[in-house]
């Protein structure tokens, strides 16, 4: 039995394409694990900001107004994605400002904050953008069926490309500190290795992945941005026609909080907490890395086999067991267990995640729906890290605490999940298809 099946593609869709498409999320998981993750966020608490205590939530700060920026305008840009059938070209723009952006880190030096908390706020609203826009090309290229195992292809194979970006980034981390060169030094180079990884592999992205979807009629007799919002408007009107989708966007908004925080805060929490170093930080997310690639891949077949809602559900089960450890672990070797739990649960929830929203999302308006689900993802992006920020503010630099209230957010997100029915929100989706345009 073939691990990546013909028949889980759509007719005239070839595997080389899904290969395309998967390479996106290689480009671009460098990104999230050396900038937010692993490098950059640790760096800027204890080297830009100069370890004060407003570091933390200053950091948390940035990536609250870059995902209000992202809420604010990434549904009307997925609704010009669908009407101008733009969605490769859209996605072409957000790369480079993503990869320009994560460049111009480079520049930050101790007490550098503005210059910081701009190159972050703007790397991470464009990476935003690109996030949604190739997540709408899912259900182009898998069978509805299929689409959990399909996500789990890309998302899984994201990992190693953030892994690619890690190693690198490591070696000469390693190298540098063995010529006694500072940190001042050696990240300003892990933001250059991490932009020229994301560019060099997202040209094959752009070199094979097609533009299957056409420009609907209504596009040529009105504005683009007027036609844009005005079918945003009409879509958050008729949201009960999606009861769904939408109790999907809620349960998404709650456990994609707590997976912020450990996006945003791990290295930060290694290190203030259980006096991790550089070196042993970036390889803790490593690790990190090959548990969340091997759980994206295997439960992508899981979840199309025992169905969408079990398969989101137990993950979100193992990621309140994983608050738990972490928030009890006084030594590295519990927190180490903790890490590899929450990679294999970061991979297959957040896949789990894509494959629901592809699924009930109405085919011509994918990228539209796609820009909905990217809003509950940027919201949860303000509301975790920045409650996490708040409480270590609030009582003097209470890591423990902070990372045990994450808890709450995936308990949540568990009891919002009971209110999806998959079957029926395919339904409604189905019935909608011929409305839209």
């Amino acid at each position: 039995m073939s691990l990546f099946p013909q028949n889980a593609l759509k007719p005239g869709v070839r595997k080389r394409e899904v290969f395309g498409w998967a390479m996106y999320d290689f480009a671009n998981s460098g990104y999230t694990t050396v900038v937010l993750t692993a490098v950059f966020s640790a760096y800027f608490v204890g080297s830009v900001a100069g370890g004060e205590a407003w570091g933390t939530l200053a950091w948390t700060s940035a990536l609250a107004v870059s995902s209000l920026i992202v809420m604010l305008t990434i549904p009307a840009l997925g609704a010009y994605a669908d009407l101008r059938a733009a969605k490769k070209r859209l996605l072409v723009l957000s790369t480079l400002g993503c990869v320009l952006g994560t460049a111009a880190l480079a520049g930050a030096g101790p007490g550098d904050v503005a210059w910081a908390l701009v190159a972050i706020v703007l790397s991470n609203v464009f990476y935003a953008f690109g996030e949604s826009l190739i997540a709408a090309f899912l259900p182009e290229l898998a069978r509805a069926e299929r689409m959990g195992s399909v996500s789990g292809w890309g998302w899984s194979f994201g990992y190693f490309g953030g892994m690619l970006a890690l190693g690198l980034s490591l070696w000469y981390v390693l190298w540098a500190q063995g010529h006694g060169l500072p940190a001042s030094h050696f990240v300003p180079v892990t933001m250059l290795i991490t932009a020229g990884i994301f560019g060099a592999s997202a040209l094959v992205t752009f070199a094979l992945l097609k533009e299957r979807a056409q420009p609907q009629v209504r596009a040529a007799h009105e504005p683009g941005l007027k036609a844009s919002l005005a079918r945003l408007k009409r879509t958050w009107q008729e949201a009960r026609s999606f009861q769904d989708f939408t109790a999907l966007l809620a349960c998404s908004v709650a456990y994609q909080a707590g997976i912020s925080v450990v996006i945003a805060l791990a290295a930060v929490y290694a290190e203030q907490v259980l006096s991790f170093q550089q070196t042993d930080t970036m390889m803790l997310i490593f690790l990190v890395n090959i548990a969340a690639a091997l759980g994206a891949f295997a439960w992508g077949y899981v979840q199309d086999r025992i169905g969408h809602r079990p398969a989101l559900g137990a993950t979100l089960a193992g990621w309140i067991v994983m608050t738990v450890l972490a928030a009890v672990a006084t030594g590295p070797g519990l927190f180490w267990v903790a890490a590899v739990l929450a990679g294999l649960c970061m991979g297959s929830s957040q896949s789990a995640g894509r494959a629901m929203a592809g699924v009930l999302a109405p085919e011509l308006r994918r990228a539209e729906f796609f820009g909905l689900w990217m809003f509950s993802v940027r919201l949860s992006a303000i509301l975790g890290p920045m409650t996490y920020g708040l409480v270590t503010w609030l009582t003097d630099g209470n890591h423990r605490l902070a990372i045990a209230s994450t808890g709450l957010f995936f308990v949540v997100g568990l009891v919002l999940l009971t209110r999806v029915n998959v079957q029926r929100g395919m339904a409604s989706a189905a019935a909608t298809n011929g409305q839209a345009g």
